[in-house]
């Protein structure tokens, strides 16, 4: 390049953004972070939740919560990315000393990207194991079945009757299904302590190589390959979903269990865990503070309406979650009128749900195994798409962070370092224990530590960096500022909302347990550490960069700390105007004028001309005359 002055600086950034790469269109951005947000715990979390805490009632809180505080957290991770074209770690020039809140993230997206894909790995398996002619937890003959297996099908009434009354006389004899059976018994082969590891189980262990070997094909190019997949797995579930819900709703019994999932009990909304769980849910479902939405809004245009984009994501992801509700109750329903019991009786959540529940119900179906193999891929793509950014956001915070020529031409390396790693770090949760260990990352790993994360965040840019500064900036990317609900939910509502919540977690905590299961406690301290690892990264980057900051006293070296670097803003210099316009010494001014200009347009036309990075540098020329 040349030699003169700003020049190799500014045509370097621009070939960094090329080189970087950006989404082909804008729908595949709005289809991954769908894909990215509606996740398993649309299927498995929420249809529970709300048939706990007051059926149609719950919808109330869980919709103020998204208005409140949902859409306008993912507004402001998608605008914060896109503005700065940076991962969840470059974002943090705004200001350097929170950049301990960009590494939270990340420990965040580890935890969560390991034991995501062993319940992917899990749902493989199933998904494998039901091509066969009758589904393999249908009857109670097989060797790992026990005397108290009663299957739906294998047991004629006057039996169930016997059984009903024998468990009257004797409470201790409590009938489990054979999908229950096969759950603990055959594919974990539970061990009965957190700590009794015994061997791997094999099936799972193919099953998480064969998750990992896909995930890392899916993203060998990048946001490139990963924008084509979404295509398919972000609106797959959807034609499954319908499928299943049709055939749900054709079951007799079905309508019971949807007035249970739906029936609004008006009593529960005074309850504040109802509100706490309405807003938790909303706050983990859309994925705030993993750093996958900063990552995703990266790879945007400058001037991308992604004020648009987070309506229609998150009013998806919620919508997603309510349809699922009707899937899931339809066919409990239809199981407790073949049993006789109550819906309360067989609904569940979470891997109970997915592996227990949901595939003994599937059982009463005529051709059952296509409905288990139906509802497995769904679970499966439905995990996809989470686990897609999930790794994208932990290679995205490494490359943009070293950033030399080098580490971009070697990103797909990057890409099988993380996976191969992940891949490893995985093996201990498909041993005999890997279920307690997998919920206890669940629930501890990436629970409150978010909370934390976020607060800090809205706190960083509305307050330190301000907001005035944050609303032009947005106002310069998308031709207006954020609406005025925005910006008083920005500065007040969500900090609050996102402060409730942090305060009723730790109210509500319970130490976790697993059915009969209860943790010792040496294992909810290693889930304590889980969740402040990611925390403590904060104050320990921010002490640090305290330290190395000039100034002769704290203020000084605080205010330094705080104030936005001088590389922060757009990436590509010819978005770079107003207070981000480049300063030049008055000497050199109407010679450099006019230089940086010249390459720039060549460059531009140089790159639409090209056929591969047409459609991007084409964008580009077009928004620089916007």
């Amino acid at each position: 390049m040349g030699t003169n002055g700003a020049v190799p600086g500014e045509q370097g950034k621009q070939e960094k953004s090329v080189k970087r790469g950006n989404w082909g269109n804008q729908i595949e951005f709005v289809l991954t972070s769908v894909g990215y947000a509606v996740g398993l715990g649309n299927v498995w979390r929420f249809p529970y939740l709300c048939y706990r805490n007051g059926g149609g009632a719950f919808m109330f809180p869980y919709f103020i919560m998204l208005v409140f505080c949902g859409i306008p957290l993912f507004f402001m991770e998608l605008s914060f990315g896109q503005f700065a074209s940076q991962g969840c770690l470059g974002v943090w020039r705004v200001s350097p000393m929170f950049k301990g809140v960009g590494y939270g993230m990340m420990v965040v997206s580890t935890y969560i990207g390991i034991y995501y894909n062993v319940v992917i790995c899990i749902a493989f398996y199933y998904f494998f194991v039901s091509m066969t002619h009758t589904l393999p937890w249908t009857y109670c003959s097989n060797p790992w079945n026990t005397p108290d297996c009663a299957g739906v099908l294998d047991s004629n009434l006057s039996s169930r009757v016997a059984l009903n009354i024998t468990q009257l006389l004797n409470s201790t004899q409590k009938r489990t299904s054979p999908s229950e059976e096969y759950w603990r018994r055959y594919v974990l082969n539970l061990s009965d302590d957190i700590g009794n590891l015994g061997e791997v189980r094999l099936p799972l262990l193919g099953c998480l190589g064969v998750s990992w070997v896909v995930v890392f094909l899916c993203l060998i190019k990048g946001v490139k390959s990963s924008g084509k997949v979404v295509y398919f797995t972000a609106t797959f579930p959807y034609v499954v979903l319908t499928i299943l819900f049709v055939r749900g709703i054709t079951l007799e019994g079905a309508v019971t269990g949807i007035m249970y999932y739906l029936t609004p009990q008006w009593d529960k909304i005074l309850n504040a865990k109802v509100w706490g769980d309405a807003a938790s849910q909303i706050f983990y479902s859309l994925g705030c503070a993993w750093g996958g939405l900063i990552t995703m809004a990266s790879y945007n245009k400058f001037h991308n309406n992604c004020y648009r984009d987070s309506i229609i994501i998150s009013i998806t992801n919620c919508a997603t979650s309510v349809y699922a509700g009707f899937v899931i109750f339809s066919i409990l329903g239809f199981m407790a009128k073949h049993l006789g019991v109550d819906v309360s009786k067989v609904a569940d959540h979470g891997p109970g749900l997915a592996f227990v529940a949901y595939p003994e119900a599937l059982t009463l179906l005529p051709i059952s195994p296509l409905w288990s193999i139906l509802f497995f891929f769904m679970l499966i793509l439905l995990g996809l798409g989470t686990q897609f950014c999930l790794l994208e956001t932990l290679v995205t915070a490494i490359v943009d962070e070293v950033g030399n020529e080098w580490i971009i031409r070697k990103k797909t390396f990057v890409t099988l370092g993380v996976a191969v790693a992940g891949f490893l770090l995985g093996v201990p949760l498909t041993t005999q224990a890997g279920i307690y260990w997998l919920l206890l990352m669940d629930n501890y790993a990436a629970s409150f530590s978010l909370v934390v994360i976020s607060c800090i965040m809205c706190v960083a840019i509305m307050y330190i960096y301000g907001h005035r500064n944050y609303f032009k900036d947005i106002e310069m990317m998308l031709g207006f500022p954020p609406p005025l609900f925005f910006q008083i939910c920005w500065r007040f509502i969500s900090p609050a909302i996102i402060f409730f919540i942090l305060v009723f977690t730790v109210i509500q905590y319970r130490p976790i347990s697993y059915n009969e299961y209860v943790y010792p406690a040496w294992a909810i301290s290693i889930g304590f550490l889980m969740a402040l690892s990611s925390v403590i990264c904060i104050p320990i980057y921010a002490i640090y960069k305290v330290c190395r900051s000039e100034g002769d006293t704290l203020l000084e070296r605080l205010k330094n700390a705080t104030k936005a670097s001088k590389d922060w803003g757009p990436a590509l210099p010819e978005h770079r105007s107003g207070r981000y316009a480049p300063v030049f010494s008055p000497s050199t001014e109407s010679h450099l004028e006019v230089q940086p200009l010249q390459p720039e347009k060549g460059q531009n036309e140089a790159v639409a001309a090209s056929p591969v990075q047409g459609s991007n540098g084409s964008a580009h020329s077009q928004d620089s005359r916007l």
